[in-house]
């Protein structure tokens, strides 16, 4: 029987490797070839013009608007010269995602065609604000909003338009994106800092945030992800049964690479590097078809925008190699999925990084100060951080043991917290001073000495400190990840104040410098210390010791989701000019409405997958299994209930699962109808993420013991076994 599924095997045994993007020469020769950088500035537009952007980059200021038609021109001139047609703002929705209006340069005027992008144009543009999620901030009859140019982030090209990374506000001036509250955040947190790092060096005068996106995914071949309606509408396989092999071996992490994953990795990395992302690592990841690309830190505001772009430069690419690129955290049950690890750290504008602690980090006041603080934010702040990440696609994934718990810790490693402790425990003046430089790693002689880093990785922390800097390794894949780091750059920005409040009220009473630091760096750590914690997240004993010390942990996240409207958290945006009441309540909103939208998806395609797919084919193989009993029973009597004893078990266990996937499916309309009438947005999502989704579980379960039981010629959809790729 030629089944959608059988088809699709069949178109997939013929995609082969091949390369789409040949490299013109080293990287070094087209690297942001794509992109409108400074030098490309320079040769473009006159002086005035060129400093007004480097004085907006670096000051975080706008460009005044009557320098923006000359750079609108300067822009204009090079994006043609490169063959592009339209111009576009690209702009970062609460849908998570990206978003584009592509304009035409061409114009009449008197029957006469030509290109014409002004400086207003550049800067302003008006998409819909009432068909994006705004939770309520803008009602359908009151559709005006505004993306405006972010110069801090260059312009490039893709596929012939001239995109200009932008911001996007209401009519009133709300933020009804990702970007402004973290550009917000990061102003906050660079007066904070510079706060406290002036106590160290009057010199510096700004602080900015670094950030290396490590990006997963899973690559499925676009011919069996055709033929499976939950890959292609949810993104994940909401059934299938487990693969015999999939990563129990271990053999596919840090394996060879196969030849078609090769191809497509180098096409989206020449691709990637014409617009300017310096990526520096591939490899294979766990699971069967997971992978990882991982880019050179940069600054936070150029590495989410530059995260943004290459996913979707990884979609466009696939689709030359026959792939699909799944971001989805989990589309497979029963193996690992993927995160989007947010590498965050603190630099100054004369060139320090304020987390690496140096050879003796008890002598580095600076390194425990920021340190100290963060940790402090961490705690105070744990389930708001922690729910930062908390989408429905994460919740898959979290708390399994593949993942971060979802309970909040910090792993410091056992260097540094011999240093916390002698600073919690005695007077740090008199305490030992931990070297943070291991004794090296020798071996054989034929191996040269492996020098250990100061801190060891600890994989099932949410937050783990890995030398010089933060690895937030919650953040799912699929997310983008201004949602995490515009919390977490507040959070701090609140400690940071309240360090440097600290010290100014123990100096006023006479302390000096030093000590006023060191007592401050003390008690920031003693409030702090239930949050540190060294050991497996992943235990049920740190379940319970969590619970003992007051950490919250996301058990179930619409209930999460309440902790943005804590008054805690509401003054914090409040006070720190992040997020006004309004725009919190409005996320809020958003959070349970994308939450509900996409689990009643989910449910959806469930119900039409059993009732359309698996319990047709199931009734077809029961067909054959009667007129296989019926013919035994014909030609050998009574005789037939022994020889087709194994027949009638199967059909009887298939009447039972078909049964029970029927009345499942049924009960689980029901249980999305009764929730689709409760108004408040809150309360649908609790029940959502309750009743429907338990009933959601249960289909599943009896959908996959009928996979196991139908005649695999029949099953319809492609297995997991298939979906892996050799």
């Amino acid at each position: 029987m030629a089944t959608q599924r059988m088809m699709a095997l069949e178109d997939s045994s013929k995609h082969a490797p091949g390369r789409f993007y040949e490299q013109d020469g080293p990287v070094s020769s087209y690297f942001g070839k794509n992109v409108f950088d400074l030098k490309k500035m320079r040769r473009y537009m006159s002086a005035p013009a060129y400093d007004a952007i480097l004085k907006a980059r670096r000051e975080g200021g706008s460009v005044d608007r009557g320098v923006a038609n000359e750079i609108a021109t300067a822009m204009k001139t090079w994006a043609m010269e490169m063959g592009a047609t339209h111009y576009t703002h690209l702009f970062q929705p609460l849908t998570g995602t990206t978003a584009e209006k592509h304009e035409a340069f061409v114009t009449l005027k008197d029957g006469q065609a030509f290109e014409k992008f002004s400086g207003t144009a550049l800067v302003q543009q008006e998409p819909d604000a009432s068909s994006f999620p705004n939770g309520g901030l803008r009602n359908t009859f009151e559709a005006r909003g505004y993306s405006a140019w972010d110069p801090s982030s260059p312009a490039f090209l893709l596929d012939g338009t001239l995109c200009i990374p932008s911001v996007f506000v209401s009519y009133t001036g709300e933020a009804l994106d990702m970007k402004v509250p973290n550009l917000k955040s990061l102003q906050a947190l660079s007066r904070a800092a510079t706060s406290v790092a002036t106590l160290f060096n009057p010199d510096v005068t700004s602080v900015g945030v670094n950030c290396g996106l490590e990006q997963e995914y899973f690559l499925v071949d676009d011919s069996l992800f055709d033929a499976r309606p939950d890959l292609r509408i949810c993104g994940r396989t909401v059934i299938g049964h487990t693969a015999a092999r999939d990563q129990q071996l271990s053999d596919h992490y840090f394996g060879e690479i196969p030849s078609r994953v090769s191809a497509f990795m180098k096409d989206f990395e020449t691709e990637a590097y014409k617009l300017g992302i310096e990526l520096s690592t591939r490899h294979n990841e766990v699971a069967p078809n997971q992978f990882e690309c991982a880019p050179v830190f940069s600054d936070a505001t150029t590495a989410i925008d530059q995260n943004m772009l290459l996913m979707i430069v990884m979609k466009k690419v696939a689709e030359k190699h026959h792939f699909k690129v799944l971001f989805h955290e989990k589309p497979f049950d029963g193996i690992n999925g993927s995160g989007k690890h947010c590498n965050w750290s603190l630099r100054t504008d004369t060139g320090v990084n304020l987390l690496s602690p140096g050879s003796t980090p008890m002598k580095n006041l600076r390194f425990l100060s920021f340190y100290s603080a963060v940790l402090k934010a961490v705690y105070k702040h744990n389930l708001l951080l922690m729910t930062s990440v908390c989408t429905l696609s994460n919740s898959y994934r979290l708390g399994g043991h593949e993942a971060p718990p979802a309970v909040m810790s910090v792993f410091s490693g056992s260097t540094l917290s011999k240093v916390f402790a002698n600073i919690m425990s005695v007077d740090p003046d008199n305490s030992e001073d931990p070297s943070m430089k291991p004794d090296p790693i020798r071996m054989v002689s034929v191996i040269p000495e492996i020098f250990p880093d100061n801190t060891d990785r600890n994989r099932t922390s949410p937050f783990a400190f890995t030398g010089n800097r933060f690895e937030f390794r919650a953040v799912g894949s699929s997310m983008n990840a201004a949602a995490a780091t515009y919390i977490l750059n507040t959070i701090v920005a609140e400690s940071l104040l309240e360090f440097r409040a600290d010290v100014d009220a123990l100096m006023a009473k006479g302390e000096d410098l030093g000590s006023a630091v060191l007592q401050t760096v003390r008690d920031f750590l003693l409030t702090s210390k239930d949050v540190m914690f060294e050991g497996n997240g992943y235990s049920r004993e740190w379940q319970e010791e969590s619970r003992r010390r007051g950490l919250e942990s996301v058990t179930n996240v619409p209930d999460a989701y309440k902790v943005y409207l804590r008054k805690e958290s509401v003054d914090l945006f409040k006070n720190l000019g992040v997020l006004t009441p309004a725009e919190v309540e409005a996320r809020y909103e958003v959070l349970n409405e994308t939450y509900v939208k996409k689990l009643q998806i989910e449910a959806r395609v469930m119900g039409d997958i059993c009732l359309n797919h698996v319990i047709p084919a199931a009734v077809l193989y029961q067909n054959t299994l009667i007129k296989s009993i019926q013919g035994a029973k014909e030609v050998f009597g009574d005789e037939y209930k022994t020889l087709c004893r194994s027949d009638m078990d199967t059909f009887r266990k298939i009447s039972h699962f078909v049964n029970s996937l029927s009345s499942d499916v049924e009960a689980l309309v029901e249980a999305r109808k009764k929730a689709n009438r409760v108004e408040d947005i809150a309360k649908r999502a609790k029940l959502y993420s309750t009743e429907v989704k338990d009933l959601m579980e249960k289909v599943r379960d009896s959908a996959d013991h009928l996979e196991m039981l139908v005649d695999d010629e029949l099953w319809p959809l492609p297995k997991y076994r298939e979906l892996f790729l050799s």
